[in-house]
């Protein structure tokens, strides 16, 4: 690129920076003309593009990327002390196109109508309808786990291969799309992500890659976790940004499933979270409700609870402090907490 390019291209990144300011200011205008009309065509283009590719593109891509940065960070460090205004002018231009991509992509899903107020559902709720939900979560969770595997004892174990939970997961927003138009999901651009091992690591389950939207899963967690994760992405790659909103949308589209499994993971999940957050408000229920529930259950909360502790490690708080900033920077105010914000969706969508 010309240096004339490159001073237009670093120069725009403060316009495109007040842009996206403006944009929060407009959650109506964003859902419109951006969540609603151009990121479905954009995903329907990317989709086609990258669903066929047998692996993750974009983990390569983010590969290609780290490699390319670091060879030209040892190729240009000397220019930083011989000609600091054309190494500055050049990390900006890369940074400006990188920003502009993100939100062309992607980033302008966080600025959207909250989904609270697109589902009419209240984003408040008391101890007590809280308690009342996890006892019905109990009931349905128990339920189906003993229809599973008929000994309250045992804990699951999920028949399928990665590629017929991926496909099942699917199924799932078909009968969701029944009940929510907007949830229609169309994607088949579910991965194994090649960076598995790193993103155990770092203590993540998976992620959207920006540019390419393919949901990247990883595959080395159990398999009893894959159905709430990969619903969690297919949502995600619906255009719904917010981590608890995609939680939220995943725990929909595992309960409209027909796949018995797929149920109990569903409410397994949304279980677990509100277990949690009682926890905090009334131990006292918390300890009584506890005992209510299946060991097979409990016994499938450790196995996921084991592998996590296992590859416990001094740089994963370092990688979630980073990733909670990245939150806070695109309209989640309460960073990686956001994820447990899907309490507040699951009590106004599951109370008497």
């Amino acid at each position: 690129m010309s240096k004339k390019g490159k001073i237009i291209l670093a120069l725009s990144l403060l316009p495109q920076y007040f842009l996206v300011q403006v944009a929060k200011n407009y959650p109506e205008f964003i859902e419109t003309y951006y969540s609603l009309g151009f990121f479905p065509l954009l995903s329907k283009l990317l989709n086609m593009a990258f669903k066929w590719v047998p692996f993750s593109f974009g983990d390569l891509l983010y590969l290609g990327l780290i490699i390319y940065m670091i060879r030209w960070v040892v190729m240009n460090w000397k220019r930083l002390r011989i000609a600091p205004k054309a190494w500055s002018l050049d990390v900006l231009a890369f940074v400006s196109f990188f920003y502009f991509m993100f939100h062309l992509c992607w980033g302008f899903n966080y600025y959207r109508i909250p989904l609270h107020t697109t589902l009419n559902l209240n984003s408040k709720y008391t101890t007590t309808k809280l308690k009342s939900v996890t006892n019905q979560l109990v009931t349905k969770t128990n339920a189906l786990h003993l229809e599973i595997t008929q000994d309250s004892l045992l804990k699951t174990t999920l028949p399928y291969t990665f590629a017929e939970l991926t496909d099942i997961s699917q199924k799932g927003y078909f009968q969701l799309e029944k009940v929510y138009p907007n949830f229609k999901y169309r994607g088949k651009n579910t991965k194994k992500s090649l960076f598995s091992t790193p993103l155990t690591y770092m203590g993540f389950g998976g992620y959207v890659n920006p540019l390419t939207l393919e949901a990247q899963i990883n595959a080395v967690m159990p398999a009893n976790s894959m159905p709430t994760t990969i619903a969690h992405e297919q949502a995600h790659q619906l255009g719904y940004a917010a981590e608890n909103e995609a939680n939220f949308i995943g725990f929909l589209a595992n309960i409209h499933n027909k796949n018995r499994y797929f149920n109990y993971a569903g409410y397994k999940f949304a279980l677990r979270y509100c277990l949690r957050e009682l926890s905090k408000r009334d131990v006292e229920a918390y300890t009584l409700i506890s005992h209510s529930i299946n060991p097979g259950v409990l016994e499938d909360f450790q196995e996921t609870f084991e592998f996590w502790s296992a590859y416990e490690n001094p740089l994963e708080p370092i990688f979630k402090v980073f990733y909670s900033h990245f939150l806070k920077a695109n309209n989640q105010t309460k960073g990686i907490e956001s994820y447990n914000y899907v309490v507040a969706l699951l009590v106004e969508y599951l109370k008497d």
